[in-house]
């Protein structure tokens, strides 16, 4: 599933630069010093073969990239029939109270203990 995910994302184009990069560097410090193969790696003057499939397969990806076709919503009229009118009679019903104090029960005096005996 990783696989699938970095392949889709193309990730594997730059797993492929990155072992071009290696290999380009190793080649260079076999002939010249560490800041002039860093230099002649990623200047992008000198590509190796590898660089340039990869090269090619980014641009081939990015011209195959699926371009999606934005379509316009439409909605149907909604009918004009729709018409809100006040009621004729309005009761007011009186809010009760549910606060605690006024749902006190005292408990039963003397507590009942024929569930402990």
């Amino acid at each position: 599933m990783i696989v699938a995910l970095l392949a889709a994302t193309g990730a594997h184009w730059g797993a492929l630069q990155s072992v071009a990069w290696t290999t380009m560097l190793a080649d260079n410090l076999q002939s010249a010093s560490l800041s002039q193969a860093l230099t002649k790696t990623f200047d992008g003057k000198h590509p190796c073969p590898l660089c340039k499939v990869v090269a090619a397969g980014k641009a081939a990806e990015k011209k195959s990239d699926f371009t999606p076709q934005l379509k316009k919503l439409e909605f149907p009229p909604a009918p004009e029939r729709l018409v809100l009118a006040a009621p004729a009679q309005f009761h007011l019903v009186p809010a009760a109270d549910f606060f605690a104090e006024f749902l006190v029960q005292e408990p039963p005096t003397p507590p009942p203990r024929s569930f402990f005996v």
